[in-house]
């Protein structure tokens, strides 16, 4: 057993609201400089639809992730030979017309200050910022899919829907309200990360101490590997600047307790943040199960932190106690681990991701003028049933089964099912306290779950403080080995793979300046 620590998150899309203030927070901290404009570290999409940058999720496009090859996992993209024959010229790797439509633009916002008089009211124009080129077509944007607008027709290449027949999915996009929700993305901060095992320079790593995935602008060649290998596309290319950018995962404040703006900023409060110890002994095995295993694979491989082997094995790999105690109150490994509520995006990507979504619910679907089976079938006390005894009915969710599978549990509806069930009997149980005065505690029992189980998840989604929402501990920065001849986690294009750490060489770096030998 290797224990390592991992920043981790979840997001309860049950709460989000789409209204982008961790958009905007993230955007004036980060993104608000030359060469950044389309940047967005932190991004709200709407489902279904093909998101930003356009169909993300397709990876036959773009081939991003990894997949299973013999014994071992390789990049999608390709080997190395195939990804040096292609350095200078990377044809799978979204384009700007991709993220904005056409080139980075702004308005020509100096026509509406110009004082001389004009025939027409003044009209600010869309402007290239890159060839300065003026009235240039606007056709696709970072919200341009906001409340489901225009997903009749860009939600047709919406791969979630995969495994409905053509007739389904139209006549889900055929009336806008059916179903849709909110997305909100940023970088998983991977456990096994494409994007770091892409780069030729070794740029992109991943801390030792606390698992986030960052960018050395100092090595970054812009080789642009990331963004193709990242099957999340959160990389981003400055187009000013020549480097490589993406989330930080705040890291800055984070070190000093503070969750990162976004979580800070959120008014539904859909955000928790908190450390997991994770088993890096297992990862590569998790990474290689079949596709319907993979969230089993992947809790598996978190550790429970109040376990004393897991405990003495943490402390042997020099995380501290106020980590350890950080841990046993993640709000992550309780809404991930021991409840099962939360789940990775896209797992068939098979990166890991370290940000976990609990799948929103939804009204059941039922013919005009019938009554509801919210009142006659889940609530009746005496003769619980419904989507609480037959699995199936579930399957009467408005939002489809078979789109949340594919989105979180790479098409597996199990424990899609699992979470779908657990919150709702949650709700059973909190409404037969404060309305019946008669706890139903064997709605609780029928989806596995005891009445400290309900009490917590009740704490942990509607009415925990900042201090419960967010666990983070300090990072004893004096104490982390950050020496470039040293270990610097995965990283590199020479490692065997992102499951072998890299031992860096001292070729690699270039010898450290003397001032002194600048007058020799």
């Amino acid at each position: 057993m290797r224990v390592k620590a991992q920043n981790s998150m979840t997001f309860n899309l049950e709460k989000c609201i789409g209204c982008n203030t961790c958009t905007v927070a993230c955007k004036n901290v980060w993104t608000n400089r030359e060469g950044a404009e389309y940047m967005w570290w932190n991004n709200v999409e709407t489902k279904p639809g093909i998101g930003y940058p356009k169909q993300w999720e397709n990876q036959e496009r773009w081939r991003g992730g990894w997949v299973r090859k013999g014994d071992g996992l390789t990049l999608r993209y390709g080997s190395k030979p195939y990804q040096l024959a292609n350095l200078f010229f990377n044809p799978h790797m979204p384009e700007m017309k991709d993220y904005y439509g056409g080139d980075v633009y702004t308005f020509t916002y100096d026509d509406l200050h110009d004082p001389e008089q004009q025939k027409q009211q003044p009209v600010a124009r869309p402007k290239s910022m890159v060839t300065e080129e003026e009235d240039i077509p606007i056709t696709w944007g970072v919200n341009w899919e906001d409340n489901a607008g225009g997903t009749n027709v860009t939600g047709k290449l919406d791969l979630n829907f995969k495994g409905m027949s053509e007739q389904e999915r139209d006549a889900f996009l055929r009336f806008r309200d059916v179903f849709y929700f909110y997305l909100p993305r940023i970088c998983n901060h991977c456990v096994n990360p494409a994007c770091v095992a892409a780069c030729p320079s070794g740029a992109a790593y991943k801390r030792e101490e606390d698992g986030v995935v960052l960018i050395d602008q100092n090595r970054c060649r812009n080789w642009r590997y990331c963004i193709s290998s990242c099957p999340y596309k959160k990389p981003y290319y400055n187009w000013v600047s020549g480097k490589m950018e993406k989330c930080i995962l705040c890291y800055p404040r984070v070190e000093h307790g503070l969750p990162p703006v976004c979580f800070h900023s959120c008014v539904g409060k859909i955000r928790s943040f908190g450390v997991t110890f994770y088993d890096m002994d297992r990862v590569p095995d998790a990474a290689m199960v079949d596709d319907k295993d993979l969230v089993r694979a992947h809790r598996d491989v978190i550790l429970d932190p109040s376990d004393p082997a897991v405990v003495a094995k943490a402390r042997e790999s020099g995380l501290s106690d106020d980590w350890i105690d950080a841990a046993q109150r993640s709000p992550v490994y309780k809404l991930f681990k021991r409840w099962e509520l939360a789940l990775p995006l896209h797992p068939e990507f098979r990166t890991l991701p370290s940000l976990f979504y609990i799948p929103p619910l939804s009204p059941i679907t039922t013919s005009a003028g019938s009554i509801s089976p919210d009142e006659k079938d889940v609530f009746d006390m005496d003769q619980p049933k419904g989507v609480l005894i037959d699995p199936d009915e579930i399957d009467r969710f408005r939002v489809p089964i078979t789109y949340l599978a594919n989105l979180f549990a790479a098409g597996n509806p199990e424990p899609v099912r699992v979470s779908l069930r657990r919150q709702l009997a949650v709700r059973l149980y909190e409404r037969s306290v404060r309305v019946d005065k008669r706890p139903n505690v064997d709605v609780l029992k029928r989806v596995g779950l005891t009445e400290d189980d309900a009490k917590g998840i009740v704490r942990a989604l509607s009415l925990a403080f900042y201090n419960e929402r967010f666990v983070i501990p300090t990072t004893k920065r004096e104490d982390a080995d950050i020496s470039p001849y040293t270990e610097r986690g995965f990283a590199g294009y020479s490692a065997m793979g992102p499951l072998t750490p890299l031992k860096r060489r001292k070729s690699y770096f270039p010898a450290p300046h003397d001032p002194a030998k600048d007058y020799e």
